[in-house]
């Protein structure tokens, strides 16, 4: 588009400088001839055009002559028709009309009103002969001069980088990322009236910590200078909420911001947002059909019916597929085990039934379906390559809302061993969409054997494993103390806004994902 920027402070198209240029003249101008410095600030709206929208645009013009109504609404200007000019505030847009008068005093005042001002306006509501409502405008306000052009009426903002560069741009010029973020506010409001209503308790846990654990994940490290000690930022708040817990808190949550030191891609950024979860006394059955109620009630209330549905686009943006998801039936559960058996029918069965007698087997398996193997030899085991293969071969078949269950214990160093087969655990994983948006599972409260794993996490990390775990002796000394039989879980929030959306990549939901810095 013509008049795109690539620095904060300048921008591309020279004729953009020179409308900048005008409208610095046009603020010096208004400063001469107010009190304010040109940004008064006594003006205060009481109407939204959004709630006027929906009260009033039904009614006839005179009914609404009839009762008289002034009213008052703040916001920028995003297009001007003749004596009309849409004013666009938080909640969406509405005309507000400018008599001769008005016109006359607003260019003697202001030099006349530019796209992207924010303007206050009184006066009464009407309806036009075209059947739009407006506001009268009786009394005005230029609150905030424009000193920037706004991208072009037809072209919008279509460089993504700018985008995300540049979010306030986007939000303003942009019907369709406002109502993303919209969506994103009720889905988290959601979720905490959810588990409020069900006696769960929302709590803090620190983001700077002297340990990072509660996942497997490399964590971004800073420098205490007070204490001379270096510090990490969290990856995850599980140890510290199962802390509490402890401490007899049978039911807690917390809508934490957690930090990665990986790479960025369409479903990655360093910086995320969990809700993470804890209920005493229950276990990770529970929390499967807890998880279930509470996507199919944030379903219902935020979309409005339990059909999700998201579209594949070609290079041109036209939908070449759609694909619905539906949370309205329940959704299948499947071991992971059995997952690679439905999408590798050519496995042998009995193979994966005694995985350690079968080692090499699995081994052969792995290779065939081309996983990695780490460089040195003897850090994986059986339930390791389990993992590996799953994630080669059917995740991403994963479409419907599914749940994996019966993960080895090898890849799940906090979760509960099975009762009856010690090698899994009482683990799952939700997907939709081949995308993983949940990991719960019972909770290790045998103290013994979760020190145990956290030895077995370090002899990775001196092999060379950045993202295992350290040994936490404040977490086992809690456990010591005695964590009744729990069950937890973690969802992230990002990840499901973006299946809510129809958002191809996180970036679309979050308001300022992370960026290359510009040379």
């Amino acid at each position: 588009m013509s008049n795109q920027e690539t620095d904060s402070n300048l921008a591309v198209n020279p004729e953009d400088n020179k409308l900048i240029a005008e409208r610095r003249a046009k603020l010096e101008s208004i400063r001469t001839q107010c009190d304010s410095n040109g940004h008064p600030n006594h003006f205060k709206p009481k109407n939204y055009a959004a709630d006027l929208q929906e009260k009033y645009a039904s009614q006839s013009k005179e009914e609404i002559v009839e009762q008289n109504l002034i009213v008052s609404i703040a916001g920028r200007v995003m297009a001007k028709r003749g004596p009309f000019f849409v004013v666009q505030d938080m909640s969406g847009r509405i005309q507000a009309y400018a008599s001769k008068d008005a016109q006359k005093e607003m260019k003697e005042r202001w030099s006349g009103l530019d796209i992207g001002d924010i303007i206050g306006v009184k006066g009464q509501l009407k309806l036009s002969g075209k059947g739009d409502l407006f506001v009268s405008m009786d009394e005005y306000h230029l609150l905030t001069k424009s000193l920037r052009p706004l991208p072009e009426k037809f072209a919008g903002l279509k460089d993504q980088e700018i985008k995300y560069r540049q979010r306030y741009i986007d939000l303003i010029t942009n019907e369709e990322t406002r109502k993303n973020f919209l969506v994103r506010s009720q889905v988290v409001d959601g979720i905490r009236r959810f588990l409020v209503e069900r006696n769960f308790m929302e709590v803090e846990t620190p983001m700077l910590q002297v340990i990072p654990g509660g996942a497997v994940a490399r964590p971004f490290v800073t420098h205490h200078n007070a204490m001379d000690i270096d510090m990490y930022l969290r990856i995850a708040p599980e140890l510290y909420l199962k802390r509490l817990v402890v401490g007899g808190f049978d039911r807690v949550f917390e809508i934490n911001r957690n930090f990665r030191n990986e790479g960025l891609s369409t479903r990655h950024n360093p910086e995320f947002t969990m809700l993470e979860f804890y209920q005493a006394y229950a276990d990770y059955n529970d929390l499967m059909d807890l998880t279930e109620d509470m996507l199919r009630t944030l379903a219902q209330d935020v979309l409005g019916t339990n059909l999700v549905t998201n579209t594949i686009k070609n290079s041109d943006g036209e939908v070449i597929e759609e694909i619905v998801y539906d949370f309205g039936q329940g959704f299948e559960r499947l071991s992971m085990v059995d997952a690679i058996l439905k999408y590798n029918p050519d496995f042998d069965e009995s193979v994966f039934k005694n995985p350690e007698e079968n080692f090499e087997k699995i081994r052969e398996y792995a290779k065939k379906v081309h996983v990695k193997e780490p460089e040195i030899d003897g850090v994986w085991g059986p339930g390791k390559y389990i993992c590996e293969i799953f994630e080669e071969t059917a995740e991403e078949k994963l479409i419907q809302p599914t749940f994996i269950t019966e993960y080895p214990w090898e890849v799940s160093p906090l979760a509960r061993r099975n009762d009856e087969n010690p090698f899994i655990t009482d683990r799952f994983e939700f997907f939709v969409g081949g995308r993983e948006l949940a990991n719960g599972f019972s909770e290790l409260n045998d103290a013994e054997d979760q020190a145990a794993r956290f030895r077995k996490q370090v002899e990775e990390k001196d092999a060379g494993d950045d993202e295992a775990m350290h040994f936490d002796d404040d977490y086992i000394n809690a456990l010591e103390y005695g964590l009744p039989p729990t069950a937890g879980e973690g969802i992230g929030i990002d990840r499901l806004v973006m299946l809510f959306t129809d958002s191809p990549t996180i970036k679309d939901v979050i308001l300022f994902p992370h960026m290359k810095p510009q040379a």
